[in-house]
């Protein structure tokens, strides 16, 4: 079975009594995250690596006694988690923010920390785990991201809508030593403390001895403490699932936590397509006699009538007639194996939030058919609903990343800003249909312009009020040129 970090972590922060209890039933709740939750994590991670033993490893009988095997896997874990992540977010989204200077100074921050590239990454490792958590800091360069998947993040205390202390853990090796850093973030009234503490130890299942920070990492700091922050520097993104194992938990779940036995049975029919080719290969039963050598009278040479290293003729010698010659080969069952492989595919589509005919199986591989999807698909609503937290995450983030620039003298944010994210919607087809919706009610006289550019493109107000006023500085260029270009403003008063 396989072990989390974070279980180990969790139980020396038990036994110390580090976990924070209840302050007050209206501001925090005591997060007592059994370790049932993060064994769920070492079952959804295993399977997203493609080997969850409890599944994947066979055991089977021969007449030399017990075997054993690695089942054949499609990995769907892996596939779902990618498909839905570049799905809800990709290099098309674009983030709006109404203040100009603040909207480049994001993208730039962006830009320096790969944010794209990093956070599409870290959605599926969310999608698969059950959710992960974002970390904004500092160095002499400027404002950095940091990302933490869900078996290196325990939660400590969290409000109705948040988790608002925890701890980061990451695990390295040096040497013949193990080393766990944590790193805790929590409030002491409103006082925000980053704590650092470094750990070492002769095995990788145990935490060891607090050991001076400089041993690994000589720059950090082993306390920083912050005032005047509005919220905490990490932000945890989870699917938009409901967590049926603990309706009492803040924590997410894995996309496909509820479809663990048809992973099981897609995996052992996939499997079983595999080795219907192997088991079924061409079989031919011949005599023992017919594969002696015998002497050719005429060369004197020992030869065989059958070539003993032809896999496909086996030896059998009971029962049979000397001259007997049997084919036994069996006919595949190719078709059946398709059919079983993507009805399972239509059943996981179905409990993880796609459209059934998402996944088809064609006999050399999982193809996925999302490149067009109607706005009335099930896979569009899905997207939807996870990019519903995302982008409540996302906003959170830029609050932070606005409060630590702030901290260390990088750049100022204005009081009062608006922040809009544009999700790519260009797979669903209806949105040609949907900008000339409002396009019509504009024409018609039922809707401000101002107002159909929010909606189209899913501006804030400000950054909408600036495409009109372009819009119409361009198109009052345009007809001044024309104009010209027919001589009106050259005539003169003569005429």
């Amino acid at each position: 079975m396989f072990k989390s970090i974070i279980q180990k972590v969790r139980g020396w922060m038990y036994r110390m009594g580090l976990i924070k209890g209840i302050k007050s039933l209206s501001d925090h709740k005591n997060i007592t995250e059994s370790d049932e939750h993060y064994n769920r994590i070492d079952i959804w991670n295993a399977l997203y690596k493609g080997y969850y033993e409890d599944f994947h490893k066979i055991r089977y009988h021969t007449v030399d006694g017990e075997k054993t095997r690695r089942m054949n896997t499609l990995n769907m874990p892996k596939i779902v988690s990618q498909e839905m992540a570049a799905l809800v977010f990709n290099e098309k989204c674009q983030i709006n923010i109404s203040d100009e200077e603040l909207s480049n100074n994001i993208a730039d921050v962006f830009k320096m920390n790969h944010f794209y590239k990093q956070l599409q990454r870290y959605l599926e490792y969310g999608f698969a785990h059950g959710g992960m958590a974002i970390k904004v800091y500092a160095d002499d360069k400027g404002v950095r991201i940091g990302y933490a998947t869900a078996d290196c993040f325990v939660p400590v205390s969290n409000t109705s809508d948040e988790i608002t202390e925890g701890v980061f853990v990451s695990e390295s090796v040096k040497g013949k030593k193990y080393y766990t850093l944590l790193e805790w973030h929590t409030w002491e009234g409103t006082e925000y403390i980053v704590t650092n503490e470094l750990y070492q130890s002769d095995s990788k299942i145990d935490l060891g001895i607090k050991v001076p920070l400089e041993t690994l990492y000589p720059d950090i700091e082993e306390e920083v403490r912050v005032k005047n922050l509005s919220r905490p520097l990490f932000v945890y993104i989870k699917p938009n699932t409901a967590n049926n194992f603990d309706t009492q938990s803040p924590l997410g779940i894995s996309l496909y936590a509820n479809s663990l036995d048809t992973l099981k049975s897609l995996d052992t029919a996939f499997d079983s397509f595999n080795r219907e080719f192997r088991l079924g290969k061409k079989r031919i039963l011949v005599p023992s006699s017919a594969i002696k050598t015998v002497l050719d009278p005429e060369t004197q040479q020992m030869v065989r009538y059958f070539d003993a290293n032809d896999e496909a003729y086996q030896s059998f010698n009971m029962g049979m007639d000397a001259d007997a010659i049997k084919d036994i080969s069996v006919e595949l069952r190719v078709s059946e194996h398709i059919s079983a492989i993507n009805a399972f595919l239509n059943l996981l589509a179905m409990q993880v939030g796609f459209s059934a005919g998402t996944f088809t199986f064609d006999g050399q591989g999982v193809k996925t058919a999302t490149e067009v999807v109607s706005e009335n698909s099930k896979t569009f609503r899905t997207k939807n609903s996870h990019e519903t937290l995302v982008e409540e995450g996302l906003k959170e983030l830029i609050i932070s990343i606005c409060e630590v620039a702030h901290l260390y003298g990088f750049f100022e944010a204005p009081d009062d800003y608006e922040v809009a994210i544009d999700f790519d919607d260009s797979i669903a087809e209806d949105r040609k249909q949907n900008a000339d919706y409002y396009s019509g009610l504009v024409g018609q006289g039922l809707m401000p312009k101002v107002r159909a550019i929010m909606r189209i493109f899913d501006l804030p107000e400000d950054e909408a009020r600036r495409w009109f006023d372009e819009i119409n500085q361009e198109t009052a260029t345009a007809t001044a040129s024309q104009v010209d270009m027919f001589g009106i403003g050259n005539q003169s008063g003569d005429d």
